[in-house]
C-alpha cells in the first residue's frame, strides 16, 4: 500500500471518527427522537387507523407499513446528520483546513457520508426492534435489508452533503427534507400499495426514488415486491454513483467553499 493511500485512509478515519463521536455524544438528540416518532407512527397509523383499514396484501396494516417506517427513520437521520454537520464545518471556517490539508475530495465526501450512513443504519436497527415489538415481524432476509439501508442512506447522506455545501444559514439545511424528501417519502408507497393507484399514477410513481427503496425493503421483510428487484437495485446504485460523483466534483471545484 502506497504512502498516499495510507495518508488518505488515516484522514478518512479521523473525519469519520469525529462524525461518529458527535452522533453518540448527543444521543438524546440524535437517536431518541426517531425511536419516539416511530413508536407514535405504530400507535396511531398502525393500531388506531390500521384496525379500520384491515389487511393489505395479506398483512395487517401495521405490518405493511413497518418497512416504510424503518426506511423513513433511517433516511431522515442520515440526511440531517450530514447536511447540518457540513454546514457547521462551513460556518466555523474549519472547512478551510480541510481544503488545504493533503486529503482528497473523495475522502472528505465519503467520511461525512459514512458518518450519516452509520447513524442511519443504527437508527434502522432500533426501529426494526420496535417493529418486532409491535408486530412480531422480523426481516426474512436481514442481510438484504442491510444492503438496501446502506445503499439508501448513502444516497440521502450524499444529498445532505450537497445541501450542506449550498446552505448559507441553518434554515437552508432543512429546506430539502421539508420540501423534497418528506413529500417523496409520503408519496413513495410507505403508507399504501401502489397497486391501489390508477395505472397512470403507478407509472408517475416510478420517477420517485423512495418507491424503489420501499419496494426493496418490503421484499427483504416479507418477500413482496411490485417492481423487479434488480431494476430497483440498479436505480439505487446509479443514483448513488451520480450523487457521489457530483459531490466530489463540487468539492474539487470549491463551490460555496472558497472565499
Amino acid at each position: 500500500m502506497s504512502s498516499h493511500v495510507k495518508m488518505q485512509l488515516v484522514a478518512f478515519y479521523a473525519l469519520l471518527r469525529r462524525e461518529i463521536y458527535r452522533v453518540f455524544r448527543i444521543w438524546p438528540q440524535s437517536l431518541l427522537p426517531s425511536v419516539i416518532t416511530s413508536t407514535l407512527y405504530f400507535l396511531i397509523f398502525g393500531h388506531v387507523i390500521g384496525e379500520r383499514i384491515g389487511t393489505m396484501e395479506g398483512l395487517t396494516y401495521m405490518q405493511f407499513i413497518a418497512p416504510g417506517l424503518v426506511m423513513l427513520a433511517s433516511l431522515t437521520n442520515s440526511y440531517s446528520n450530514v447536511s447540518f454537520s457540513f454546514y457547521i464545518t462551513k460556518f466555523d471556517k474549519s472547512v478551510e483546513n480541510l481544503l488545504v490539508a493533503p486529503i482528497s475530495a473523495f475522502s472528505i465526501v465519503m467520511a461525512y457520508v459514512f458518518g450519516g450512513v452509520i447513524r442511519g443504519v443504527f437508527i434502522s436497527c432500533l426501529v426494526t426492534l420496535i417493529t418486532w415489538l409491535f408486530t412480531g415481524l422480523w426481516p426474512n432476509n436481514i442481510y438484504f435489508c442491510l444492503l438496501v439501508i446502506l445503499l439508501a442512506t448513502t444516497l440521502v447522506a450524499t444529498g445532505g452533503f450537497i445541501n450542506g455545501m449550498f446552505a448559507n444559514k441553518p434554515d437552508d439545511a432543512s429546506i430539502v427534507p421539508i420540501f423534497i424528501l418528506a413529500p417523496l417519502t409520503y408519496l413513495g408507497g410507505v403508507f399504501y400499495s401502489i397497486t391501489l393507484l390508477a395505472p397512470i399514477w403507478q407509472q408517475v410513481s416510478k420517477f420517485n426514488p423512495i418507491l424503489y427503496i420501499v419496494n426493496l425493503l418490503r421484499y427483504g421483510f416479507y418477500g413482496v415486491a411490485h417492481i423487479p428487484i434488480y431494476e430497483s437495485l440498479m436505480v439505487l446504485l446509479s443514483l448513488d454513483v451520480v450523487f457521489i460523483a457530483t459531490a466530489v466534483w463540487l468539492v474539487v471545484k470549491g463551490v460555496r467553499l472558497k472565499p
